[in-house]
């Protein structure tokens, strides 16, 4: 790879830390999306959540065609239709709401979810790439950090740009006049970013031809991946039921409920700074030193996406102190940390499920600052001692593993559907039970015996 300049740098960090972005904000707000979708089509929640799987499911249908496409095509190839698919699906989008058609809803949504499936793929070897090796790991959290921004803000803006002012059933017909312009701005920005790509200079990155090994020898893989699988599902599920149980069972209007949304996940964005940091060598009293603008960053946008609730803010600044608090329990250890975050979503999840009013409210909301570090958590142990030749494999079962995020929702919704939307919560406290059990034992390294 040739050297780049520190402009190419620059140039280059732009324009992909708009691409993490892009595929952050275009998830979470899919995710958000089955409240209004819902109320638009008069749907059962077990068909809402059909939204999810038609997104999820294009992670194992198109994660390894994606792979073979880059070594036919190249990365910046790849990235750049990756962002016309996005924009492809965001523009159907518009026909879908105005006539109105769920499942032309649901092919828009497939169409951008390959989309996000390619940038995902592609781009995290792109942003290694770009500048000194040294400071790679420093460049990945950067994007990782815009990719939780993006995923605080999806949900606020559906709670302006949908909800506003609108009650339900009866505005129906308005919130699908007012779903394709969020839709519209999308496609145009991402389709601006694809050409900004095209234009600039990138590294070129050869694709590794590398022996294929079998990861089914090793336990720890194999639990991992089904734990990415209950994580996903359990993430996804928890937030894709908010607005509606806040809704439905708490008496809470859309527009607000949706608010709650966007800090169940700006909650990940705060536990993720935690993590940039806590997992590092980084001297204790430093550690508590970054911690401080972190939770700043906690009062200010729980007060932001509540219209400035400095009460609620303060809220929020407080159950990430006790999180920060927590996270100790870990000293610094993936294991430790993650059987940690584990145990007590699922406690919230059960706490959620049994309790009511204001101590259900923030009950389910702080799950996702318990979410922040399972992801990279789990897939760090997962490939804990493998070779490069295993470790493709690896990544792919927990890239199609993701799977869970399609499969969990609507059992969730089926469940509301049908006792209610408390009950549904028990199925992520299974979840992170299962995590916890990988943590604290399946993660461990172990090697099954060759078949003869």
């Amino acid at each position: 790879m040739e050297k780049q300049s520190s402009n190419q740098v620059f140039i280059g960090m732009s324009v992909f830390g708009a691409i993490f972005f892009i595929f952050g904000f275009a998830t979470t707000f899919i995710v958000t999306l089955s409240a209004p979708v819902k109320e638009i089509f008069s749907l059962s929640e077990f068909q809402a959540q059909l939204l999810s799987s038609a997104f999820f499911i294009a992670y194992p249908l198109m994660s390894m065609p994606t792979g073979r496409l880059i070594d036919r095509i190249g990365y910046k190839k790849t990235v750049i239709a990756g962002l016309i698919l996005i924009a492809l699906g965001s523009f159907i989008y518009v026909p879908a709401a105005r006539i109105p058609s769920f499942p032309i809803f649901l092919m828009a949504t497939f169409i951008l979810a390959t989309g996000v499936v390619f940038l995902q793929v592609a781009a995290n070897p792109y942003v290694t790439a770009i500048g000194s090796p040294d400071t790679a790991s420093s460049r990945l959290n950067f994007t990782q950090a815009l990719n939780s921004i993006a995923t605080m803000i999806a949900p606020w803006l559906i709670s302006v740009a949908i909800f506003k002012g609108l009650q339900f059933p009866a505005d129906k017909l308005i919130a699908a006049e007012r779903v394709p312009l969020p839709f519209i701005v999308m496609g145009i920005a991402v389709l601006l970013v694809a050409i900004a790509i095209f234009t600039i200079k990138l590294p070129k990155l050869q694709s590794e031809k590398k022996e294929k090994k079998s990861i089914f020898k090793y336990p720890h893989v194999v639990l991992g991946g089904l734990a990415i699988f209950m994580y996903v599902g359990a993430e996804v599920g928890n937030a894709g039921l908010i607005v509606n149980y806040l809704k439905h069972s708490l008496g809470m209007e859309a527009e607000m409920a949706s608010t709650y949304a966007a800090i169940y996940w700006g909650g990940a964005m705060v536990g993720r700074f935690f993590g940039s940091f806590m997992f590092s060598d980084m001297k204790t009293s430093k550690k508590f030193t970054f911690a401080l603008p972190v939770l700043v960053l906690a009062l200010v946008s729980g007060a932001f996406v509540t219209e400035w609730s400095w009460n609620i803010g303060l809220i929020f600044m407080g159950i990430a102190a006790v999180n920060f608090i927590i996270m100790q329990f870990g000293r610094g250890n993936a294991a430790r940390t993650l059987a940690t975050f584990a145990l007590f979503a699922a406690i919230l999840d059960i706490a959620t499920t049994f309790t009511s009013g204001n101590i259900a409210l923030w009950t389910i909301i702080s799950i996702g600052l318990f979410n922040s570090i399972m992801f990279p958590n789990i897939f760090s142990l997962a490939v804990k001692d493998l070779d490069n030749a295993e470790l493709s494999g690896a990544s792919g079962l927990i890239n199609a593993l993701i799977l869970g995020g399609a499969i969990l929702p609507p059992l969730m919704g089926a469940i509301a559907d049908t006792v209610g939307y408390t009950y549904a919560f028990l199925v992520p406290a299974v979840s992170y039970l299962f995590i916890f059990y990988y943590a604290v034992s399946g993660s461990k390294i172990r090697r099954l015996p060759e078949k003869l």
